[in-house]
């Protein structure tokens, strides 16, 4: 499965999810003008990179399931 470039692919997609999620928590909970000025574009990012995870978790479920 680790040489499935579509596994590694939903792989890459979830550590760049972790780490906006990460980074987002660490800014909130530093506080600061930063946070103020930046809180919601970095929770849009965190959504976009989470929406583009479950997409190709769900085309690399359906290409598994179908055989391909």
């Amino acid at each position: 499965m680790t040489n499935d470039p579509l596994f590694l692919l939903v792989a890459l997609a979830m550590l760049v999810t972790l780490a906006v999620l990460l980074f987002g928590v660490g800014t909130f909970g530093r506080g600061g003008a930063f946070n103020r000025r930046n809180s919601n574009k970095i929770m849009r990012w965190r959504i976009i990179a989470q929406a583009v995870a479950v997409v190709l978790i769900l085309i690399f479920v359906f290409f598994r399931r179908s055989g391909g």
